[in-house]
């Protein structure tokens, strides 16, 4: 149950439904970070309806914002057929529809190198490089960096600077509703397994943060980054395997 508080969104299950429809399934590496953020600046982000559903245990206790750089691995349509990979970075949170019980997490930007507006409709294309390098000493201690800067075509940029000592990571399965902060009828079922290493947040045992640098400007970003934000977490996703669905009718 230790993976389930280190991620912070993995109580936000949703039942089986008997005709859901199998969309694709992917792997991915990912870097994650909590922030808390302009309260009313997301406050506009939110659809009629729909309220935070902010974390109240975990690493990311108190956050109300979720940036999450996806470096895609190898994907797979319906039929099994290859898709192709590339690198986005999503804006979200988690909410849910008032007086609901279950929530999710609720994509309202993004900037990616594949295909916009994506399935949410809500990624600009944008122009984007990443690193990951990784040096394992004699000590048999791994440090990793990475490094992102991506720029989008509608003016927004994303800037990220990391560098951490690894540790072993935590294994969970988990389902979640993912919907469109664009169209919050729509939604997708995730059903992933990954692996979490907890680097900076709520009650994590000591920072192995050893530098961090981020940036994040342009029309739709600045507002959520006028410098009163507060990093409250950041977590390694060194491992992540999903299969995608469709609700059912």
């Amino acid at each position: 149950m230790r993976a389930f508080a280190v991620f912070g969104l993995l109580l936000l299950a949703a039942p089986a439904v008997a005709q859901e429809k199998f969309v694709s399934s992917d792997a991915s590496v990912r870097t994650i970070l909590d922030f808390k953020a302009p309260a009313a600046a997301v406050q506009k982000l939110l659809p009629d309806g729909w309220e935070l559903d902010s974390p109240s245990s975990g690493p990311a206790t108190g956050s109300n914002l979720r940036i999450t750089f996806i470096e895609g691995v190898w994907g797979e349509d319906a039929q099994g057929k290859p898709t192709p990979t590339g690198r986005t970075i999503t804006v979200g949170f988690l909410a849910k529809k008032k007086g609901a019980e279950v929530g999710g997490l609720m994509l309202v930007n993004g900037l990616t190198a594949g295909a916009a507006p994506g399935a949410y409709g809500v990624y600009a294309k944008a122009s984007t490089t990443s690193q990951r390098t990784l040096r394992t000493g004699a000590d048999g201690a791994t440090t990793v960096e990475e490094v992102w800067d991506a720029k989008a075509e509608n003016g927004d940029a994303v800037q990220l600077q990391l560098q951490y000592v690894r540790a072993p990571a935590v294994r969970g399965k988990v389902d979640l509703r993912v919907y469109s902060g664009a169209k919050p009828e729509f939604y997708r079922i995730y059903r992933y397994t990954l692996a979490t290493d907890a680097l900076r947040g709520v009650g994590t045992a000591g920072d192995r943060v050893r530098a961090f640098t981020f940036k994040a400007s342009g029309p739709k970003l600045a507002p959520l980054f006028d410098g009163s934000e507060q990093l409250v977490a950041i977590t390694a996703v060194p491992y992540y395997s999903r299969q995608v669905f469709l609700p059912g009718s």
